[in-house]
């Protein structure tokens, strides 16, 4: 679910706090990469949770109507397709999910439930629930589709759902647009005959994904005083006061790579950068970043000090 991109923000965010309170210890700094990271996963089972809680809100509800002495039409004859839709049904029976929101202690909606509400409210006043529940027939595929445009168009832009999770963790609102794509992604590709874990995939895509953004944070923090003196020596003519602090992480992060990371080809880490710096730094940060690193490059190319193994990393 976290792709390299998202680890390198990360560390981006780590350093960058790091470097704001001037206080360097980096086995604090590790714990909270880790923790952050951890609370991405937290937070994707979080939201998965939702459509789960938001479904026994509408079983609850679809129970107690049965219940009452005097019963409308609409009493005696309910509508039960979003109570058996089959994606629906498959997340709230699913095991993996269960087992997993349990060992991650994802108790949210049992404590705040009055969330749970607002979002089956804002579902049953959409026009998407309306013509979902007003078609005479369905299938997987369609429950399917229903579910995911709710999610985008109902779901997740929840105004109210967006300040609860901003008060809930500090680094959930940058993980979110992550989160909700993965899962958006996840739920699109859903089968009737899902593997039993197949909504629990795993946080990092192997072992050393899981441990690239230990080592560039160590890294990185290691040689700050050499690599802070490399980017001085490529930027005299910039005024180090207009130079956005994010930009120096990001460089220093890239350099970084280009000296402890010998598989990961230099245009990969240049655009990597490019592309973190377009989405949390200034305007024109992703042409002074990639003119840093390009002359820094070239530097390296020409006195055979670049640090790549393999074919095409340069």
């Amino acid at each position: 679910m976290l792709n390299r991109r998202h680890i390198r923000t990360k560390v981006m965010q780590v350093i960058y706090a790091l470097k704001r309170s001037e206080e360097l210890n980096l086995t604090s700094e590790e714990k909270f990469l880790k923790l952050s990271m951890d609370n991405m996963y937290d937070l994707y089972l979080l939201m998965l949770s939702l459509l789960v809680k938001v479904h026994e809100k509408a079983k609850d509800q679809q129970e107690k109507s049965q219940q009452k002495h005097l019963l409308t039409s609409e009493d005696l004859n309910p509508n039960m397709k979003f109570v058996k839709n089959e994606l629906l049904v498959q997340l709230s029976e699913n095991q993996y999910l269960k087992n997993a929101l349990e060992r991650h202690k994802v108790t949210n909606w049992e404590l705040d439930n009055e969330y749970v509400e607002v979002i089956f409210r804002a579902i049953l006043e959409s026009d998407r629930f309306a013509n979902y529940m007003a078609v005479e027939s369905t299938n997987y595929n369609k429950d399917r589709q229903f579910i995911v445009e709710l999610f985008k168009e109902v779901i997740a832009p929840n105004e109210k759902l967006y300040n609860y999770l901003e008060d809930r963790n500090l680094t959930w609102i940058d993980d979110l647009p992550v989160v909700n794509t993965a899962l958006v992604k996840l739920l699109n590709k859903s089968k009737e005959e899902n593997y039993e874990d197949y909504f629990t995939p795993k946080l990092f895509k192997d072992e050393e994904d899981k441990q690239f953004g230990i080592s560039l944070l160590k890294h990185t923090i290691k040689n700050f005083e050499p690599y802070t003196e490399e980017i001085s020596l490529k930027t005299k003519n910039w005024d180090k006061d207009r130079i956005a602090d994010i930009d120096f992480v990001l460089l220093q992060m890239a350099i970084c790579e280009f000296h402890e990371f010998p598989s990961i080809p230099t245009k990969v880490s240049i655009n990597e950068y490019i592309e973190i710096a377009k989405e949390y730094s200034t305007p024109k940060s992703n042409v002074f970043i990639n003119g840093v690193l390009d002359k820094i490059v070239k530097e390296y190319s020409e006195n055979k000090t670049l640090n790549k193994i393999g074919r095409g990393l340069m």
